[in-house]
């Protein structure tokens, strides 16, 4: 059975560049909750239609998908909105990684979820790495890399739960704020701490 390392951290703390490290020079199987949620907003999937149904049919683009960016306007500044917005995502989510976990041959499965805390599925990893940063780190990444305004890029910041919360299950911490050299340094000493004695363990002789 797949070592499962938790990824989390909250928005634009660099989480999917601990997933490319690790992916590149460990060869993790990298589960991307992010990128499952995506498959959801195709379409004519039952999520699309819920959405378009609860938030306005307005959301969906000429090819039948939702428009992800004003639904995140829509929701990230409505805490209901937000949370009936996973009601409707989170079992489909939850079904494709689990299809995904249990279909892996790596020796080491990550995956990569922002709510991997929130949505308890923390309870199905043997690690749980939270990546951190300050604010203003998360600021300049989601203005330059996804063109938010400042008030988008700081209603998505604060619509996030506290990263109190996530430190408390975390088995390691991953600091984000200076070079790639730096954040790979970081995870080699994490993987070599949390994760490489289990493999050890676990590998046939």
């Amino acid at each position: 059975m797949a070592f499962v390392l938790g990824l989390t951290g909250n928005i634009a703390c660099g989480k999917s560049t601990v997933g490319q490290v690790l992916a590149e020079r460990y060869g993790a199987d990298y589960v991307d909750a992010d990128r499952l949620v995506h498959a959801l907003y195709a379409a004519g999937t039952d999520e699309t239609c819920a959405i378009a149904s609860r938030f306005g049919a307005q959301l969906l683009q000429d090819d039948g998908t939702i428009d992800r960016r004003r639904l995140g306007d829509i929701v990230m500044s409505d805490k209901a909105a937000l949370k009936e917005l996973e009601t409707i995502l989170d079992p489909g989510v939850r079904k494709a990684i689990e299809d995904r976990l249990a279909n892996s041959t790596a020796f080491v499965v990550m995956l990569d979820a922002i709510r991997l805390i929130e949505g308890g599925l923390y309870k199905r990893c043997n690690a749980v790495w939270v990546v951190v940063c300050e604010r203003d780190a998360q600021m300049s990444r989601l203005q330059s890399t996804r063109n938010f305004t400042t008030e988008q890029a700081s209603a998505r910041i604060e619509a996030q739960r506290p990263i109190q919360e996530k430190l408390a299950h975390a088995t390691a911490v991953i600091h984000n704020d200076g070079t790639l050299d730096a954040l790979e340094s970081e995870v080699e000493a994490a993987w070599k701490r949390t994760v490489a004695p289990h493999l050890v363990q676990s590998r046939p002789p």
